[in-house]
């Protein structure tokens, strides 16, 4: 029975080396990494003693060693909904074909990718069929995965497919079921820093003003009200000619029109709340905007209570059984009992990374790369699933 330690990988897109932990905890070996950010290869290498390619493009299959797998999370921009969905026009989308470039000159047994759930509906599927198109016809199938860390008893939302690909002429006729199944218990707890080493990370005196202010007015709401859609409070005092009403985006009339029951209902509140603080609120458009995912106003319910994350749609309020998702542009969450964003350390520990993992001194840096990495229990589960049914141990 073959060993995992025999086994060679190389790690397109490498980030900062999700799927490296993963494969060198079965114990298998890294012969070549690739990645275009100058600051994710100074964190791979400090961590795996490898420095990493700087562009795909210009990888030679002859002057390449041999091995037996391609890892990598392709680039996702052209994919996800937070992208401008340029999908395989876009130049970064036909990165994609590098990594079909290289599968066919080199034949590995298996490759394992990773991107977001989007790209399985982008182009009403054109897309994901092309990815599917091009893996057959480079003598590859194709078994998907969709899942998400939370599921895993990881507290990070995170949907996310892996594919598994495995040669034609080793393949075994069926899928593979996962090793480890959903089901978990969340230990949110567990993934925390302790908060007297989190003071750095609290919020501005300013942005803390603006929930509080907010906060004042959830209380005023009665039990078990909707809050939704997203609370444009400013629209509240604007008043349109019917012809500047006309040419408003069709969300925000639409907005406006839901929410105006509410204002109605609460509105010698609403007067009296937004007098009180309108120079904070408009100090910044998304202070003003309220998108409340938590579900219908619950007894003694506060702002306090949630993960929040400021974002060009608004403050967006979100549940606490687990981080909101880690994205790569600044939108860190914030985890507001504590009034703090959450740390580098916390957003790698969501990744499955160790807390021993060398981290870039920049923060900045360091929440870009986590919210582009590979979750690395998630990428570890499919792996060893299928190495394991192809007959590694």
């Amino acid at each position: 029975m073959p060993d995992f330690s025999e086994l060679k990988f190389i790690d397109l897109f490498c980030g900062i080396g999700g799927f490296h932990l993963a494969l060198r905890h079965l114990g298998a070996k890294c012969v070549l990494a690739c990645d275009t950010d100058k600051r994710c290869r100074e964190v791979y290498q400090a961590n795996f003693g490898i420095v990493p390619e700087p562009d795909v493009r210009k990888l030679k299959p002859e002057e390449m060693p041999d091995f037996d797998i391609i890892c990598g999370g392709f680039p996702c921009q052209p994919f996800s909904n937070a992208g401008k969905k340029l999908t395989l026009d876009d130049d970064r989308g036909l990165l994609f074909d590098e990594i079909m470039r290289l599968a066919s000159a080199k034949r590995p047994k298996f490759m394992f990718l990773e991107n977001v759930k989007h790209i399985l509906k982008v182009q009403s599927g054109e897309v994901f069929e092309y990815i599917k198109g091009k893996l057959g016809h480079t003598g590859y199938n194709l078994q998907i995965f969709r899942m998400s860390p939370h599921e895993y008893g990881i507290p990070q939302q995170r949907e996310r497919i892996y594919f598994a690909c495995v040669r034609n002429d080793i393949y075994n006729g069926s899928d593979t079921p996962l090793i480890r199944q959903p089901g978990a218990v969340l230990d949110f707890e567990s993934y925390l820093d302790p908060s007297e080493e989190c003071q750095e990370y609290k919020i501005s005196a300013e942005l803390n003003s603006v929930l509080e202010a907010w906060d004042e007015m959830i209380a005023i709401f009665q039990e078990d009200e909707r809050l939704s859609p997203t609370i444009l409070v400013n629209e509240f005092y604007k008043n349109y000619t019917a012809e500047e009403y006309s040419n408003l985006a069709e969300w925000r009339r639409d907005y406006i029109e839901k929410n105006r029951p509410l204002y109605i209902k609460y509105k010698p509140h609403w007067d009296s709340w937004y007098e009180r603080h309108k120079e904070i609120l408009c100090k910044r458009e998304v202070y003003c905007k309220l998108e409340w995912q938590v579900g219908l106003k619950k007894p003694n319910d506060s702002i306090f209570n949630y993960f929040i994350q400021i974002r060009q749609s608004g403050i967006r309020v979100r549940r606490r059984e687990y981080f909101p998702t880690l994205v790569a542009i600044s939108q860190i969450p914030i985890y507001a009992s504590q009034r703090r964003y959450i740390t580098p350390r916390e957003c790698l520990r969501l990744q499955s990374f160790p807390d021993d993992f060398i981290m870039s001194a920049d923060d900045r840096a360091t929440y870009k790369q986590a919210g582009n990495a590979v979750n690395v229990e998630n990428a570890g589960n499919v792996i060893e699933s299928i190495l394991r049914a192809y007959g590694y141990s």
